[in-house]
């Protein structure tokens, strides 16, 4: 990976699998919206930024140090990723649902946002998933202005913390607002320590996390992924229920995927949710 720094941009040139469709709708974010232009905006860590693709560089609004401070660990620009779908190769399956999927990275996002984020995802779909985050930044986070517009930052746990569900009742994230609650309760009170379980080993986090209300193995697993970092993580929803049923036999464990099976688990469930197996792809 290489850039150059312009005055308001850093353009990424010399990387290759970085598509910011791919990365953005494989359902592991819900804070990055497109233009007509397909330019994405969106806020992480308290940023705000555009991003969009310029031939076959990539764009990012801001200072050099805004890229160096920020985006360049965000979009996990220093792993090789080509290296790690070769490795992800192991049958004819993975090959097909690698090279559709190739230009996806992970993203490493904040903690407790990766696990309010999936706590409301459970049973909802992305649209209204990025509609009810948006609601609770709109409402209990911090303006930030950019680009002639104001957008919001996520609220920390301990803005959360003080509130009640029915005080998230303007967000309407029904059943899970108490989930909410009690998961930003539990940071605050000294019950759950992100940090910590980011240090630690892969069975731990599991296990703390499964301890809150409302958080399952697969909230769990995707919260352990795209807020943690652990790239060994695999989340299991229906969509990868029915792919694991139709192309693997029921000895079929992530293990075969090494420390890269959440990697791999994302190249399935674009895959697969894309349709393209239902079209010969």
């Amino acid at each position: 990976m290489r850039y150059n720094t312009y005055e308001n941009y850093t353009k990424i040139t010399a990387i290759s699998d970085f598509n910011l469709k791919k990365t953005f709708e494989c359902g592991q974010c819900f804070r990055w919206n497109v233009d007509e232009n397909g330019v994405y905006t969106g806020v992480a860590f308290g940023k705000a930024a555009k991003i969009w693709t310029e031939g076959t560089s990539i764009c990012i609004s801001g200072r050099e140090d805004d890229f160096l401070s920020y985006w360049r660990d965000y979009f996990d620009l220093d792993r090789d990723y080509s290296a790690i779908r070769e490795s992800l190769c192991v049958d004819n399956y993975m090959r097909k649902a690698t090279t559709f999927g190739a230009g996806i990275r992970i993203l490493r996002q904040n903690k407790w946002e990766a696990l309010c984020s999936f706590i409301i995802s459970q049973c909802n779909n992305i649209p209204r998933i990025k509609g009810i985050v948006e609601a609770l930044c709109r409402e209990f986070g911090e303006p930030i202005e950019f680009d002639g517009k104001i957008y919001y930052s996520f609220p920390g746990s301990d803005t959360i913390a003080k509130l009640t569900p029915e005080q998230l009742a303007p967000i309407r994230s029904g059943f899970r607002a108490s989930y909410i609650v009690g998961a930003a309760k539990a940071i605050e009170e000294g019950y759950l320590d992100m940090d910590a379980l980011a240090e630690g080993s892969y069975e731990s986090a599991l296990k703390a996390l499964k301890k809150l209300k409302g958080v399952g193995d697969k909230v769990a697993n995707c919260v352990i992924l795209f807020g943690l970092n652990m790239l060994n993580a695999f989340p299991v929803d229906v969509w990868m229920k029915r792919t694991i049923s139709e192309h693997y036999d029921k000895s079929f464990t992530p293990d075969v995927f090494g420390e890269y099976a959440g990697i791999a688990q994302q190249y399935m469930f674009y895959y697969a949710r894309s349709g393209q197996e239902e079209i010969g792809a």
